[in-house]
């Protein structure tokens, strides 16, 4: 019996079927790249050492469930405020040339869908963090409100110390993390905080250094455009010693053994070192590299405060 147009049809429903399964790859690999997954999972991770900090702090062994949970939480509502972010900063992405590609301006990711993903992500990681307790939630939602509306919102267009104040809201998944466990904050929580809140300057004015035509073209007022080259190259400096300062507290607080402090210091040393060498050679290049070592750098003061707390 002829079955070719059976064997045909099948053939071309699996195809479809390849095809659909493909196409949803592919949107959701537009949307992780819109969420930023670098930053989100930096955020992560100092969420993450808050949440182990507290059990270490209040004697309890880490549950996996719970830190589970909380890690959701800090993804969604990192994810979350990206894309809301991202939605908002629409128009001015595509104009510079460093972010038309991304995947709202690209037209890989409608609008309306990144807007409707960032409100529900965030409000989710709201929800969970209730479930832990108020002080998470509280922190979680003075995170968002931060990014979205004070950043983003409102100064981002407005003032170059839009990275200031709008870098607060970096320093809360610390605050989300251990209070979800601790039920409180300490100290240590509220240095590892600032520590995240004092790295965001250095990171974001070194890009707008070696970026600076490009944010002139969108509009946005950043502290090289508005007090000039030179004034910045001291402000970078500057900020520098400040995030090394509070890294070495981080590690005292944390009562570290004096190896691990010797690593973090060294450390920090580096980035102020090369934060001078950009104040000196006055050089684009200097700042890009700067911008890019700025991150690492944070990751490692949290990796060190977690082996020296649990470990040393």
């Amino acid at each position: 019996m002829y079955n070719g147009g059976r064997k045909a049809g099948g053939e071309s429903d699996r195809k479809g079927v390849e095809c659909e399964l493909l196409q949803s790859a592919k949107k959701v690999e537009n949307y992780v790249e819109m969420i930023k997954p670098k930053v989100v999972l930096l955020l992560l991770m100092t969420g993450i050492a808050g949440m182990l900090v507290a059990y270490r702090s209040i004697g309890v062994t880490p549950s996996p469930t719970y830190l589970f949970i909380g890690s959701i939480a800090l993804f969604l509502g990192s994810s979350g405020a990206e894309a809301i972010t991202n939605y908002h900063d629409r128009d001015i992405d595509s104009i510079m040339e460093r972010t038309k590609k991304r995947p709202i301006p690209s037209g890989r990711v409608g609008a309306k869908g990144a807007l409707l993903f960032g409100i529900i992500a965030s409000a989710v990681s709201v929800i969970i963090s209730l479930w832990f307790n108020w002080l998470a939630a509280l922190f979680m939602s003075i995170g968002l409100f931060d990014n979205v509306v004070v950043y983003s919102f409102w100064l981002k267009r407005r003032n170059w110390s839009s990275v200031i104040f709008g870098g607060i809201s970096g320093g809360m998944p610390v605050l989300v993390g251990y209070s979800a466990i601790a039920g409180t904050i300490s100290w240590v929580a509220v240095f590892m905080a600032t520590l995240v809140v004092v790295w965001i300057p250095i990171h974001i004015w070194s890009l707008a250094i070696a970026e600076a035509e490009d944010y002139k073209l969108a509009g946005i007022p950043t502290l090289p455009e508005t007090f000039g080259l030179q004034v910045a190259f001291k402000c970078v400096v500057a900020s520098s010693i400040i995030l090394v300062s509070f890294g070495v507290a981080v590690f005292w607080l944390a009562t570290m053994s004096p190896y691990l402090i010797a690593i973090g210091s060294l450390a920090g040393a580096a980035v102020a070192g090369y934060a001078v060498k950009l104040g000196l050679a006055k050089n684009k290049r200097v700042a890009r590299n700067l911008f890019k070592i700025s991150s690492p750098y944070l990751l490692l003061v949290f990796v060190l405060v977690l082996v020296g707390v649990w470990y040393a």
